[in-house]
């Protein structure tokens, strides 16, 4: 803010450009687009899909790009994407995830934190995947552990030493949401649970899975919403962001 005055104070800068610069939101009229989001989080504003039509979302997408953020969108069905695509032609769509977004820059680093995405099983990779590529567009290394439910044990206890050494763990289970508990008795970091909608009837959609994660007696554990991978993953990335920040020191 203080460079944008000094430029209008040297006349470098109009009045009306240094507003525009110090606009914190665009509004489309059917949306108001928030350009402060990464300077107050740290992280830009994700387009959630659902309910928007293909138009919509190119139009945020246009105004989220000329303010330089990466894009990512959520839930949103291959036919919209193929849409959207049309005119962001460089967006990628992760089909398994309902995702949409910017290309992924995989960075070498000499970091040692990562987050582990664990999934229950295959029905309930959605929603990991939602969470693991979330993560990866957030600038976090991931590491993923799937099919790992407690069903068959030693498929996770064949895969918890590396897991441990995780900065968090997203886990990742529907039916009656059993895996969570589990890891949190496992290890010694953040766990972030997340009930999926699998499961048959008595499963009322999540909501076992739901009520199993809250009521767990394992410590460290906390629960997002049903089918809630993208809250998870934003979670998970403030939790690896501040070990790296930690790191840095």
């Amino acid at each position: 803010m203080e460079d944008i005055l000094k430029q209008v104070q040297l006349g470098k800068m109009n009045i009306a450009e240094a507003k525009e610069k110090l606009a914190t939101y665009e509004d489309l009229g059917f949306a108001k687009v928030d350009h402060h989001r990464k300077k107050r989080q740290g992280f830009p504003e994700t387009i959630f899909g659902e309910g928007k039509t293909a138009e919509q979302i190119t139009a945020i997408i246009a105004s989220i790009q000329a303010n330089g953020d990466a894009i990512l969108v959520t839930r949103i069905s291959k036919e919209k994407a193929v849409e959207v695509r049309k005119t962001h032609p460089e967006l990628i769509y992760n089909e398994v995830a309902e995702l949409l977004h910017t290309e992924i820059a995989h960075k070498k680093t000499a970091s040692t934190n990562f987050i582990a995405v664990l999934c229950a099983g295959t029905s309930d990779l959605k929603v990991a995947e939602e969470a693991a590529v979330t993560a990866e567009a957030f600038g976090c290394e991931v590491r993923r552990f799937y099919d790992v439910g407690v069903a068959g044990l030693h498929r996770l206890l064949d895969n918890i030493e590396e897991i441990q050494q995780a900065t968090v763990s997203i886990t990742v289970a529907g039916m009656e949401g059993a895996l969570p508990s589990v890891v949190g008795g496992l290890v010694s970091h953040p766990i972030i649970a997340v009930p999926t909608s699998v499961g048959y009837g008595a499963n009322f959609s999540g909501l076992s899975a739901l009520l199993t994660m809250l009521n767990s007696c394992a410590s460290g554990i906390s629960v997002v919403n049903i089918d809630n991978g993208y809250g998870a993953a934003y979670n998970a990335a403030l939790i690896h962001r501040l070990a790296e920040q930690k790191e840095e020191e």
